[in-house]
């Protein structure tokens, strides 16, 4: 791969790929990167190409292998409809902090800027900045400079708060011979945290009565989430994840307070908004993460505020914290393990009261037909913690967030892929770029019935591919209540009596996986649900099992006749 002999432009892409360390992309194909695909084919020993049924199916596996690996996940796509069906997937990356890089094909050099055949401007569709779509988008003009563009591109995808980049091919750009020599392996720069800022912090941890720790987004790696433990252990803090980032913190440690995000627990929330310290690693304080901005008051909470994020954009955007901290969360949990705790902290009956609520929101009342809290345990009682979860968005996903007990990514690496963008049809991919990246572990998808649908096509990529077929199952438990469960609920308690645009007609799922060559078989009730996944176990195939669920039971805490009787004594 060193050889700098004249050759296309587009072999020359995929030679940089395999340079950077990647062994998998995924893509429709397209007419505007036949040289790249050709590219793929010259280099097949050294890296493959999954074609998939629908680009934001294509972008959802990238970004899942993306926030698995830690190394940016990779996305070809053609110009025009290719980029924009996508884009789903670049925004999960982007609001998700997950390193990827995305070729998109472009109309030829000499036709740019007549509204050729499907030609956008992607520098203005993705516009880079904080409320854009990716970190950085660039047209790639010369074949000499390729290999340049494309080392740099994953430098800007990993280093600060990871995301998406976006890099544009001129199809004739690509046909060109050059010799350029494609770049080493980049590795990101990492920051430590000021050390005047750190004894500040131990000051602030020395007054403090009632702190919390607040961790997740991305940039986390095997490392960091131990110096975390340590850090934890050292103080007696009580450690909750922030949304959808469940696995930065072992839930069963015993000074686990749990998640901070859509459905919470309303003994968590107390303790947040009764915290008089507030330590934020590496989360964003976003809506979902602080339940619409109400758990910490903008601009100035009326806890004091830690904030450490690895992106200085994040830090002062929402809140004046009392201190803020740029760095990289590689080196900003090792950093807070050596500050020196006291012998004795005061709070440490706190902690323990903390942790004691999180598990008491594990207990849940039984539910008939189909008790969802009891799937979800069964599962995890069955497969053990080496399984990797997916979801998309939904109500359904509560019952997953709640009773799926998440080890430390130290232990297991990530065992939960979750678009905190709350993107519909993330499940599905995310659970086939999972397989597809480790056949050895168990990959569980929960998806509800309009979430599947979205991109149950790509049963078809698993198939073709072969995912699930290895020591590790991948399986897709889709939980039917015949609507569009989040919007339903939100009607009932805003609009009662006026159901509109929520209702779902649906296929007989289990006949479709099996159409796509999986194992596939119905489920109405809870105690028939843990022999319906021993036989998906041991069937051979990747698996689906259809869950019949009454519509009644909306979210993991309360139901739509509940719903509709506060509803009623508040006179709507």
């Amino acid at each position: 791969m060193t050889a700098t002999r004249p050759r296309p432009a587009g072999h020359v892409l995929v030679e940089a790929l395999v340079a950077q360390g990647v062994h998998t992309a995924f893509g429709v194909p397209g007419e505007s990167f036949l040289a790249v695909l050709d590219g793929f084919h010259e280099h097949r020993e050294h890296i493959r190409f999954i074609a998939c049924r629908q680009e934001g199916g294509a972008a959802f596996m990238a970004e899942a292998q993306g926030k698995l690996s830690g190394r940016p996940g990779i996305l070809f796509v053609t110009r025009g409809p290719g980029a924009t069906n996508a884009s789903i997937g670049i925004h999960t990356a982007f609001q998700d902090s997950t390193p990827m890089v995305v070729f998109v094909g472009q109309v030829a050099s000499d036709q740019r800027d007549r509204e050729a055949f499907q030609e956008i401007d992607y520098r203005q569709m993705f516009g880079p900045g904080t409320l854009g779509l990716a970190k950085w988008v660039a047209e790639i003009e010369s074949a000499d400079r390729l290999p340049e563009y494309v080392a740099r591109a994953f430098h800007v995808a990993m280093q600060g708060r990871p995301g998406p980049v976006v890099l544009s091919l001129p199809e004739d750009m690509l046909t060109k011979a050059t010799a350029a020599p494609v770049l080493p392996r980049a590795v990101p720069a990492q920051a430590w945290p000021a050390p005047g800022a750190l004894v500040q912090l131990r000051t602030m941890l020395m007054e403090s009565r009632r702190p919390l720790v607040i961790a997740g987004g991305g940039g986390w790696d095997a490392e960091a989430a131990r110096a975390l433990e340590r850090f934890a252990q050292n103080w007696q803090l009580p450690v909750a994840n922030g949304f959808r980032f469940q696995d930065t913190f072992d839930n069963r440690h015993r000074l686990y307070a749990g998640d901070v995000g859509i459905g919470i627990n309303p003994k968590l929330a107390a303790h947040v908004r009764e915290a008089d310290l507030v330590i934020a690693l590496g989360v964003r304080l976003g809506e979902m993460t602080t339940s619409g901005y109400t758990l910490l008051q903008p601009p100035r909470p009326a806890q004091k505020l830690v904030h450490i994020h690895a992106g200085p954009e994040e830090l002062g955007r929402v809140y004046a914290a009392d201190l803020m901290l740029q760095a990289s969360m590689g080196l900003a949990a090792k950093a807070l393990e050596t500050l020196a705790a006291p012998p004795v902290v005061q709070w440490a009956g706190h902690a323990e009261r903390v942790h004691a609520d999180y598990l008491a929101n594990l207990e849940a009342p039984a539910v008939a037909p189909m008790d969802l809290a009891v799937v979800m345990k069964t599962i995890q009682r069955r497969l053990g913690d080496d399984v990797i979860y997916t979801n998309g968005a939904g109500n359904y996903s509560g019952w997953l967030h709640r009773y799926v007990q998440y080890p430390s990514l130290h232990h297991r690496g990530r065992t939960q892929l979750a678009p905190t963008s709350g993107a519909m049809g993330y499940g599905v991919p995310a659970a086939v770029g999972a397989a597809l990246l480790h056949p050895e572990r168990h990959v569980v998808n929960i998806a509800g019935d309009g979430d599947f649908l979205m991109t149950g096509q790509e049963l078809a990529t698993a198939t073709g591919y072969g995912a699930g077929r290895g020591a590790g199952k991948l399986i897709s438990v889709v939980v039917d209540n015949g609507t569009y469960g989040t919007i339903r609920m939100h009607q009932e308690r805003e609009y009662p009596g006026r159901v509109s645009g929520s209702d779902l007609y649906n296929p007989d799922f289990a006949a479709l996986a099996r159409a796509y060559g999986w194992h596939g078989e119905a489920v109405d009730r809870t105690e028939a649900f843990e022999g319906a996944l021993e036989r998906a176990l041991a069937s051979g195939l990747p698996a689906l099992l259809h869950l019949k669920l009454d519509a009644d039971v909306i979210t993991s805490r309360t139901t739509l006749t509940a719903i509709r009787e506060a509803a009623r004594r508040a006179g709507r």
